[in-house]
């Protein structure tokens, strides 16, 4: 019999006895008793039947460049513990009291260092997963508690033991001046779809195709070149994102969205960057808390994590860098607005964990809400995410024409180097220097430029026979010749 029947025979067996043998005020007080008494057994019941009683109801693998990630989808939370056997190499993870009807032979394991997955009953009824495997990883196990887009999940991350530590390295190059380097990031992946739009359209998927596109765009460009935080469908932390680019000795830093809102009929492209003090809106604010829960999605292994003294250190030293972050916003917000409706005519800020670096000026870009029809197809067009990438490829570029660090290409070819792409200095037959040129830009003073091309104010107004330091956009200047 079902055990809450049992429960509710006997508590109405029990009133029946108290009625027959004592009063009134007795049987109340019983009652009460009784009534407590019947909801403590009750929930032990329920406990009973259904804690750890979870069935494994499918099985996932996902390949990263570093290791390989295992999933599998919980129809309840776990107890469980893993340990690795050799010769030959295996994980082994038992998970009490569970069951399993999850397909093991259907994964695809190509390209993985596991060869094999095994599963069976034990005799406790516990279930005993062994992974035979090809290669020595590392083996990391975690739980993920049900979410709104999965339900309770049990991660193992597999680290690859061979793989030998990249050293990425930004040697001087054209003369002795190194490359700009773009960190490009591609938000979601993996287990983390990001926003699904009505037609099934994953931002996973759309973002990527526009990083690809606006690394090609920088690679082609002299001076720049651009890494990739991820190249492939699966999932990065936020902080191991932050990690990649600094790693890269990255100069700027791109996050790369497509947004989704309850309401179909929102739509248009936005541009944020980190905020310290709160969020410019409750919109701003509704998606910085959505951005930043894709770890629980994605599946980071959060315990034991303290934040505390990064954050401290963090507040000391970003304000010089969100200043360049908005400066850079501003610019690609105004190339974006050539090809596309905005949702915001501003640069927005929130708390976005993934652009908390203290030393790399970062964006967000949110392409376009994918949860719009309309802006769904649009997104998922080649040709609209080459737009998208070139407006964010040409607003970086207009950043740092302006910003450049000093010790790069494009810093010395803006202020008056020359190399076989440049062409814009040159010497004559006897070796002595001739004037350079150099075209306004908008934003420029003249007074700006004596500076950044070390001559006097005076020399440059006499050299282009200037009278009232009135320049225009498009005007060619001769910069004096510099000893």
């Amino acid at each position: 019999m079902n055990p809450v029947a049992v429960l509710l025979t006997f508590a109405l067996y029990v009133k029946s006895m108290l009625l027959e043998f004592v009063s009134v005020s007795r049987v109340m007080s019983c009652m009460v008793l009784l009534t407590t008494l019947s909801s403590t057994l009750l929930a032990t019941i329920l406990f009973t039947a259904t804690a750890g009683a979870a069935d494994i109801e499918g099985v996932r693998l996902w390949r990263a460049p570093d290791h390989t990630r295992l999933v599998l989808d919980l129809t309840g939370a776990v107890e469980f513990k893993y340990f690795t056997l050799a010769n030959p190499d295996r994980v082994v993870i038992d998970i009490q009291r569970s069951s399993i009807s999850a397909d093991l032979q259907g994964i695809a394991l190509s390209g993985s260092p596991i060869n094999k997955v095994r599963g069976a009953e034990r005799s406790n009824k516990d279930i005993r997963l062994v992974l035979d495997l090809n290669a020595k990883v590392k083996p990391n196990a975690f739980l993920l508690p049900a979410n709104q887009q999965y339900g309770n999940r049990l991660v193992v991350d597999l680290y690859d033991k061979a793989a030998k530590k990249t050293v990425v390295k930004t040697a001087p190059k054209n003369n002795g001046r190194r490359d700009i380097v773009i960190a490009i990031d591609a938000g979601h992946g993996g287990e983390d779809p990001g926003a699904i739009g009505p037609r099934r359209v994953r931002e996973k998927a759309v973002v990527l195709s526009i990083a690809r596109a606006t690394k090609k765009l920088f690679d082609k460009k002299p001076g720049y070149r651009a890494v990739l935080i991820r190249d492939g469908d699966y999932y990065v932390g936020l902080s191991k994102r932050r990690n990649i680019a600094r790693k890269h000795q990255a100069d700027f830093f791109i996050s790369i969205h497509a947004d989704a809102f309850k309401n179909k009929s929102v739509s248009g492209s936005s541009v944020y960057t980190l905020s310290q003090r709160g969020a410019s809106s409750a919109s701003a604010r509704f998606l910085a808390q959505s951005e930043n829960s894709t770890d629980l999605i994605g599946g980071v292994d959060l315990s034991g994590k303290d934040d505390m003294l990064a954050s401290v250190l963090l507040d000391l030293s970003m304000t010089a860098t969100l200043d360049s972050s908005v400066k850079a916003g501003k610019e690609i917000l105004k190339q974006i607005k050539v090809i596309s409706k905005l949702h915001k005519n501003t640069v927005e800020h929130a708390g976005f964990a993934v652009l908390k670096s203290p030393d790399i000026p970062s964006v967000l870009v949110e392409t376009g809400f994918i949860s719009n029809p309309k802006e769904e197809r649009r997104l998922s067009s080649g040709k609209h995410q080459k737009k998208l990438a070139q407006a964010i490829f040409q607003g970086t570029l207009a950043y740092f024409d302006r910003h450049a660090v000093e010790g790069t290409m494009v810093y010395w070819l803006k202020n008056g180097g020359s190399n076989s792409l440049a062409g814009n200095k040159s010497t004559n037959q006897s070796g002595s220097k001739k004037a350079s040129t150099y075209k306004i830009r908008s934003g420029d003073t003249l007074s700006e430029l004596a500076s950044r091309f070390s001559v006097s104010l005076s020399e440059l107004r006499r050299y282009n026979a200037i009278k009232n330091d009135r320049i225009r956009v498009g005007q060619v200047l001769k910069i004096p010749p510099r000893s």
